[in-house]
């Protein structure tokens, strides 16, 4: 046998590269097994500095109080409590003077309020005590006249230990899928030689007996439709799914729907309609109403094209539409289609006048206004919603639209579509919130409305919360299977999603581009309303609705300027109104209430002619809402129940210059996203005072470190995100609907659809 040495090993290149690829593939295992290490410690090092923030936010305000608080507060109780988190150590209080006054136990000697970092903005650093590494925070916190820094501590010591499970796991997992791959690819590479060398062969035995054929023999490697359509899905889920690695705009929705939901109709059928056409005299104007819906819906329908169902209001609607009652809109840029549908003075009493608004409206709202339920109102309220599924099947160009649903006013729509389109993909999405099981079985057709929401595909609700009180009811008072872990109800055979999906406003809003500088906005608004050059301004914009608390705001004015008399002739708060469902008692009372409230309030603190408080009932259009916002010195919205409230985030998204403070009711939606606020209890009306004064008192750097984080949390989560969520969840059903049916379904049959794992942007807090 010949002897195989060191120089055959040298001279033959396969065995060279044999050993290259092994030292090649040792080096990446290293590398990658050092760099999980780095990426563990960096991770928990972040996680560390967010931890240390949220505990900073949740105890600013208390800590502030102390800070000037006649006689002194103890904060180091709070602080212990705080402290008995596992991976806190310790935290502690530095004043101005560098002098620790409040510290835990625990907390080590050598670190000292001289060695830390102590800055205008919050700071982090690594410092040794004991032997130990220590995690130090320090943020900054300013009360009136007073500032000092709060430490918080951490134990630095869980995260070698984790990096170092890191570099273990990671070293053990390469080397065993690095000997897997590389066994598969020997098996791989034997068998192709193994094919090739009999093509090779076949093609010389045919060449020497004289064959005419040319080429070898090829084998196919078919994919199968489950497998092509789970690549899709990954595909989908690494371009999508995480939002936080999204710019959303109308660019990359309209890209969504092209890649994800190709060749889809998407219907969307509401009450309000975006565009109302009126007669003033023999002219006709156009406006655009004053609902949150539109404001976030209308952009959507812009980036995504297609018909918008709604009912035409105007005095001028029919004179402006075709002969198919449609007409395209926008109006200076056409983008999609709105088909109105008309109702008779009757109809709308019963359905919008008297189920909607004065039974399901204050049913879903906590605001102590008795629901009433009329067997003609809820005759008129089927009738209607019948109508609008007619008009929805004769706008559908196909037998599985996208159909998106909006808000209480068509609670038994989706079902009726669903019996008509079984294949059609429903989105409802309900603006209000929604009540506990025990306040919803008020409703005499209670079961009938719950059934006609569970004809959707995906029901959605701003919060969680709200989409738990659903499935209560659900639970309660249908017979139904309830999938608490994967949010979902199973009625007659179909499944249906309940998932959150907080609303929100376009980015940047269009409303803004053409707005003049923060200082002009300031001119024009005093200007108008007479008011001196240094008045601080305060604005509320809303419906006039009592779920609005737009009387607790003026009371809450009230009492800061009788408890604070020295901002009489400094202060002015301007209430804007857009009349709305003046028909009913209740909205009519409430107006002639809030004016009588408004002239005592002006009688008590009038001074040389000045009225501290201004109402103006009419009809602001976008541009004159914004400068509102620009000019003013904060913004309140103190509703006493709200689904979510998009003033907040408009009063948020005009402040470019990063100043204003909003002050929001936590009775709103929007206050489990901007947290920054002040958040008031509107029922409470020397609390709210307090925030008002707050407000006036902020200095401009903490009302720009809050602004700040607001606007950044509005521009990622606009409205865009909002709509690309739903329809996410749309495209992912349907692809796996068609794998279902094609599978295992007979022809005609409808299969329930699975639910799918909510996405990682929702799993954000």
């Amino acid at each position: 046998m010949r002897r195989i040495g060191a120089g055959w090993l040298l001279g033959n290149p396969v065995p060279r590269y044999v050993i290259v690829a092994v030292a090649a593939t040792g080096l990446v295992i290293g590398a990658l097994a050092l760099l999980a290490s780095v990426l563990v410690k960096d991770w928990s090092q972040r996680d560390i500095e967010l931890r240390s923030r949220l505990v900073f936010r949740s105890i600013r305000d208390q800590v502030a109080r102390a800070m000037i608080a006649k006689p002194e507060i103890d904060l180091v109780p709070v602080f212990q409590r705080i402290a008995q988190d596992e991976r806190i150590l310790a935290l502690g209080f530095c004043t101005a003077q560098a002098q620790l006054r409040y510290a835990t136990k625990e907390f080590p000697k050598s670190v000292t309020c001289v060695s830390v970092k102590r800055s205008k903005s919050a700071a982090f650093a690594t410092t040794v005590a004991s032997g130990e590494r220590i995690h130090v925070s320090s943020f900054p916190i300013t009360a009136g006249k007073s500032t000092g820094h709060l430490l918080v501590l951490h134990d630095l010591a869980f995260i070698d230990a984790r990096a170092a499970e890191a570099r273990l796991y990671t070293l053990l997992t390469l080397i065993g899928v690095t000997a897997g791959l590389s066994l598969l690819a020997t098996v791989i590479v034997l068998a192709l030689m193994r094919a090739w060398s009999r093509s090779i062969r076949g093609a010389l035995i045919e060449m020497q007996h004289g064959s005419a054929s040319e080429s070898p023999h090829h084998a196919d490697f078919p994919i199968s439709r489950e497998i092509h359509t789970a690549l899709t899905e990954l595909r989908m889920e690494r371009r999508f799914a995480n939002g936080i690695h999204v710019e959303w705009s109308p660019k990359t929705l309209h890209r969504l729907l092209v890649d994800e939901l190709p060749h889809a109709q998407v219907i969307v059928v509401s009450n309000r309609e975006p565009y109302i056409h009126n007669r003033a005299g023999s002219a006709i104007t156009l406006q655009i109403p004053a609902s949150g819906l539109v404001a976030a819906l209308e952009p959507v329908m812009r980036a995504c094209g297609g018909t918008w169902v709604a009912h035409g209001s105007g005095s001028a609607d029919r004179d402006t539409v075709d002969a198919t009652d449609r007409l395209p809109v926008p109006p200076a840029d056409p983008a999609y289609s709105l088909r109105r549908v008309w109702l008779s003075e009757k109809e709308q009493n019963g359905y919008y006048y008297g189920f909607a608004n004065e039974g399901l409206w204050p049913l879903c709202h906590i605001a102590f206004v008795r629901p009433i339920f009329r067997e003609e109102d809820w005759a008129q309220y089927r009738k209607v919603n019948q109508r609008f599924a007619e008009v929805i099947v004769q706008e559908a160009s196909c037998d599985d639209p996208v159909v998106l649903v909006q808000d209480y006013h068509f609670a038994l729509l989706p079902r009726m579509i669903r019996d008509r389109l079984p294949k059609a993909t429903i989105i409802t999405f309900w603006h209000i919130p929604w009540p506990n099981a025990e306040t919803f079985g008020i409703c005499p057709w209670r079961e009938e409305i719950i059934d006609g929401l569970l004809g959707s595909t995906i029901l959605g609700f701003h919060t969680q919360f709200h989409c738990n009180n659903f499935l209560e009811a659900a639970d309660r008072f249908i017979e139904s299977r309830i999938d608490r872990e994967l949010a979902s109800v199973t009625f007659r055979g179909q499944e249906t999603l309940i998932r959150p999906y907080p609303i929100s406003i376009e980015w940047p809003p269009a409303a803004l581009a053409e707005q003049a500088p923060v200082r002009e906005c300031r001119d024009a608004v005093r200007q108008r309303f007479a008011l001196p050059a240094d008045i601080r301004i305060a604005v509320g914009i809303e419906r006039f609705d009592y779920t609005k608390g737009v009387l607790d705001r003026i009371r809450a004015v009230d009492d800061l300027l009788t408890s604070h008399p020295e901002w009489i002739g400094r202060f002015v708060f301007i209430q804007a109104a857009a009349p709305t469902r003046s028909k009913l008692g209740t909205y009519s009372a409430l107006e002639a209430e809030a004016e009588q409230l408004v002239a005592k309030v002006n009688a008590r603190h009038s001074r040389d002619g000045f009225q501290p408080v201004r109402l103006v009932i009419r009809h602001h259009e976008p541009d004159e809402v914004f400068e509102l916002f620009r000019a003013s010195d904060m913004c309140i919205v103190s509703s006493l129940h709200d689904g979510m409230n998009l003033v907040s985030k408009e009063f948020v998204a005009a402040r470019d210059d990063e100043h204003g403070v909003l002050i929001l009711s936590s009775f709103a939606g929007a206050s489990r996203e901007l947290s920054e606020a002040l958040i008031v209890n509107p029922y409470d009306t020397h609390g709210m005072a307090e925030a008002f004064l707050q407000a006036l008192r902020m200095p401009p750097a903490e009302q720009r470190d809050r602004m700040r984080l607001m606007r950044e949390l509005v521009r990622e989560r606009n409205v865009y995100r909002w709509a690309a969520q739903m329809l996410l969840d749309a495209a992912r059903l349907r692809q796996r609907q068609r794998i279902t049916s094609s599978k295992a379904a007979p022809a005609g049959r409808i299969v329930p659809l699975q639910p799918v794992p909510a996405t990682k942007e929702r799993k954000m807090a």
